[in-house]
């Protein structure tokens, strides 16, 4: 079942602006004449209730689609595989997608289609979080200082409670949203340099559970189940962006131990993805769609997050992600709540705009790419070469860096705003060491793959 950003409200919102979008096509602003209007201008783009949806919901509230010409229709959808699968179908015209999903979807891992990404939605956002009983075992084992855990913290501090389960006949559980997504990378990333092996993939004998010769065994469940899945005992932790950290503590059933920011600093997240063959069946749609895009992003966080108080009223509304906003505010303005009382700032926890973001950097694939080598989705090895042309045929910055010139070009952004578009811009700026110190070389991928002491290397083959 999906959920129809169109209430009654909206509605007449939308019916409102009708005349003056008649109006602004007909005047013929300047991103009209340099790019063309748009080739299919009623548009529907789906969503997962996440805080990360946010450039989309902020691109329709403040008449960012309309200024292009476009009517849109946001729609929340079930899951990330319902939503990739009616992308491809063409049921909906793009959306909120997984980083890794692309890639995921391009190489032919689960679904076989090209898709492509312009536009990175966000950094970091992502949270691992454990359940209280599992928490009071692992806090046991976490420095402390001033009477607080000292972060960030290990996944050394779960082994001894993985060996208890063991030990008792029992597999330790966690979740993660879909197996080419961020979390699952994040949280396996963060078991491995705790010396926790979370298994491999063996797509080519038909085993996709990513469960061969896992210490920690990991399940896929969508993002708002995931404080309900834990509650019941069905997984004892779980990966997931947010408000679905924050909700764990809210309700006090859980404890995030760590965020991604700790695991690797100004980390890629969400992309907006759409099929290959219908950018270049509706080019003009595509690059006013970044356009309000990227308008919207800047907005997230310009003025040193000035509009994040208005943004997280946005996004409470139900249409969006029905979440408290008590517990939306918790991490869309510059904290983080780990055990109850305990508030971070984390100023940087969601970042939509600042760093160069929006640019869909090929190192953020090449490094989806490593990971899915280094699990064994990707099951044979492959050379240097095809790691650099599959983040070149999936990210793309030429459109995006088209969409971004025509807004210099309008006076609506400035030069400074974005990454330098005479360089290559292959390597994503800004970001810190990973967790475990191992480099990350993105002009050497099977290099960086080898450097890891849990994982596939090589030739080798789950």
């Amino acid at each position: 079942m999906t959920t129809s950003l169109t209430t009654v409200s909206g509605s007449l919102r939308h019916l409102a602006g009708l005349a003056a979008a008649v109006s602004l096509i007909a005047s013929a602003p300047l991103a009209q004449a340099a790019i063309g209007e748009p080739e299919k201008p009623d548009l529907k783009l789906g969503f997962i209730k996440l805080t990360d949806m946010a450039p989309l919901a902020v691109a329709w509230e403040q008449g960012f689609f309309m200024d292009e010409g476009l009517f849109v229709e946001l729609e929340a959808q079930a899951n990330w595989k319902v939503l990739l699968d009616r992308v491809i179908t063409g049921e909906l015209d793009g959306a909120h997608m997984l980083a890794g999903q692309p890639l995921g979807a391009t190489i032919g891992y689960g679904t076989q289609a090209d898709i492509i990404t312009a536009f990175s939605m966000d950094l970091n956002g992502n949270g691992i979080t454990v359940s209280n009983q599992v928490w009071e075992t692992m806090s046991q084992h976490i420095p402390q200082e001033d009477g607080k855990p000292v972060h960030p913290i290990s996944a050394s501090a779960l082994k001894p409670v993985v060996e208890a389960s063991r030990a008792e006949g029992e597999r330790f559980r966690m979740g993660m949203v879909f197996p080419v997504s961020t979390h699952n990378y994040e949280l396996r990333y963060w078991l491995a340099a705790g010396g926790l092996n979370p298994g491999f993939y063996a797509p080519q004998r038909g085993d996709t559970s990513g469960t061969l010769e896992a210490d920690v065994h990991l399940s896929v469940t969508p993002p708002p189940q995931m404080p309900a899945t834990m509650e019941a005992g069905t997984i004892q932790g779980y990966c997931v962006g947010e408000p679905w950290n924050q909700q764990a503590v809210f309700k006090g059933i859980g404890v995030p131990v760590i965020t991604d920011y700790e695991i690797w600093p100004n980390n890629p997240e969400k992309v907006f993805g759409v099929t290959q063959s219908w950018a270049e069946e509706n080019p003009n749609t595509h690059l006013h769609l970044l356009r309000a895009l990227i308008r919207a992003a800047h907005w997230l966080d310009e003025n040193n997050n000035a509009n994040r108080a208005e943004a997280v009223e946005i996004l409470a509304r139900p249409s969006y992600v029905g979440a408290d906003a008590e517990v939306i505010a918790n991490s869309m303005t510059g904290t983080f709540e780990y055990e109850k009382g305990d508030v971070r700032e984390v100023p940087d926890f969601n970042v939509f705009f600042r760093h160069h973001a929006t640019y869909p950097y090929p190192s953020d694939a090449i490094w989806y790419l490593s990971q899915m080598r280094r699990w064994g989705q990707i099951p044979d090895a492959k050379p240097d070469d095809w790691y650099m042309e599959t983040a070149a045929r999936v990210y793309r910055g030429d459109i995006y860096a088209q969409a971004a010139q025509s807004l210099i070009d309008d006076g609506l952004m400035q030069a400074e705003d974005f990454p330098d578009f005479s360089q290559d811009n292959f390597a994503r700026p800004y970001q810190g060491e990973l967790i475990d110190g191992v480099a990350f070389t993105p002009r050497q991928p099977n290099a960086y793959i080898d450097s890891f002491e849990i994982g596939l290397k090589g030739d080798d083959t789950p």
